[in-house]
């Protein structure tokens, strides 16, 4: 009770000075807020080009609304993958389990050049797609933990998470690359004004489905963006030691190709924006190659550091880091400050734990529910067990 008396005793004394001071505080920072830029100008790299008389321009506007949307996101995917890494080590998720962080900038920037009506097929690590395409946090950790609230209700785990004209996540090396043509093929026999877009890995990129689908892409004029996320490394193996020709953009041959810089999310959503009108104009196919780098493993297996050294792990970290490089041009640039851009990692980590309490205390899909979900749209039908004596019901 003293204490209160005191402390108002205080206030009284302070009079109006101490009111003065909080209102100056409110009304710098509302001038600060106020003061920001609405929009810049970068500049960025061109691309290399094959087949091409010319491609994407090499300045690039970002307005300060897209700037804490891409930071954001990129931020989220980031704090994400690591809070995976968290939960694999304490063997909460299991199983396969492929990182994207050190990439962010590849799906935030396809994400942002594209339309929702689009469609957007990928290889097994699928969580940074699975986010910008619309799934929530929660959803994607208790999918990788394997419960019932799940974004596929805890059947599908790390590489198969699916939403609304986004279709994996798949397992199958390169597996992808001819279903996404047959998507784009869809798109264009309903004359959908639509294009698809199916990325696979620098691992992939020898496999020999992907240049038969190449042939009929381009034979058919398919609306579809061939996207190679070159992050340097198949598995344990380097571009150098695997592939005769590196120059992944150049693969189609008849196609033509764009090579960008995936670590710059400007680069990245410019191209796309360029290789999306490519495709709705009719033109046919499209190959880009996105120059990325992952950070972690190809999986949670590979600690990552038996083919490639820590120091170039760091200096990729320091020189080329999507998040970091974003957040220099928001700050010099006048479209964000550093204290609101702290602002941002705290609601992000925030965002996260409570993703990961959801993921670790919601419950696991009861046994009833094994055999549901095998087609769409379809009566109630039997599904045979382990032997012939077990039955499961499957419901759409």
């Amino acid at each position: 009770m003293r204490k209160m008396l005191l402390a108002a005793l205080s206030r009284v004394l302070q009079g109006p000075a101490a009111a003065g001071r909080t209102a100056s505080r409110v009304m710098v920072a509302s001038r600060n807020y106020g003061d920001f830029a609405s929009e810049a100008t970068f500049e960025i790299k061109p691309c290399d080009l094959h087949r091409l008389e010319k491609g994407p321009g090499t300045t690039a506007v970002m307005t300060r609304e897209e700037g804490l949307h891409y930071y954001k996101t990129m931020q989220t995917i980031r704090r994400m993958e690591l809070k995976s890494d968290q939960l694999y080590k304490q063997k909460i998720i299991r199983g396969f389990c492929h990182l994207y962080d050190g990439q962010e900038a590849c799906c935030v920037g396809i994400e942002a050049a594209i339309k929702p009506t689009d469609h957007v097929i990928t290889a097994y690590r699928a969580h940074g797609f699975t986010f910008t395409r619309g799934v929530p946090v929660r959803e994607i950790l208790a999918e990788l933990t394997g419960r019932k609230g799940g974004c596929a209700k805890g059947k599908g785990g790390s590489m198969h998470m699916y939403t609304k004209n986004f279709y994996g996540g798949n397992g199958i090396v390169g597996a992808q690359v001819p279903l996404g043509a047959g998507v784009a093929l869809a798109c264009k026999y309903f004359g959908k004004n639509e294009i698809c877009v199916a990325l696979y890995g620098d691992g992939a990129a020898n496999q020999g489905q992907i240049f038969e689908t190449y042939n009929m892409a381009a034979l058919w004029k398919l609306p579809c963006i061939f996207v190679c996320e070159n992050n340097r490394y198949g598995m344990g193996t380097s571009v150098e030691r695997a592939a005769a020709s590196t120059d992944y953009y150049k693969r189609g041959y008849f196609i033509p190709g764009l090579r960008v810089d995936g670590m710059d999310i400007l680069c990245v959503r410019e191209s796309i924006k360029f290789a999306a009108d490519y495709c709705r104009a009719g033109n046919g196919p499209l190959v880009m190659e996105l120059q990325t780098y992952r950070y972690h493993g190809h999986s949670m297996s590979d600690p990552g550091i038996s083919y490639r050294t820590r120091e170039e792990i760091q200096e990729v970290r320091s020189k080329s880091d999507p998040i970091t490089l974003l957040k220099d041009r928001m700050v010099n640039n006048n479209l964000a400050s550093v204290e609101e851009l702290k602002e941002i990692d705290v609601a992000v980590r925030k965002e996260i734990e409570e993703a990961a309490q959801f993921a670790t205390t919601d419950p696991e899909p009861p046994l009833e529910e094994l055999g549901h979900h095998i087609y769409f749209n379809e009566p109630p039908f039997e599904v045979r067990g382990p032997n012939q004596w077990i039955k499961y019901k499957s419901l759409s």
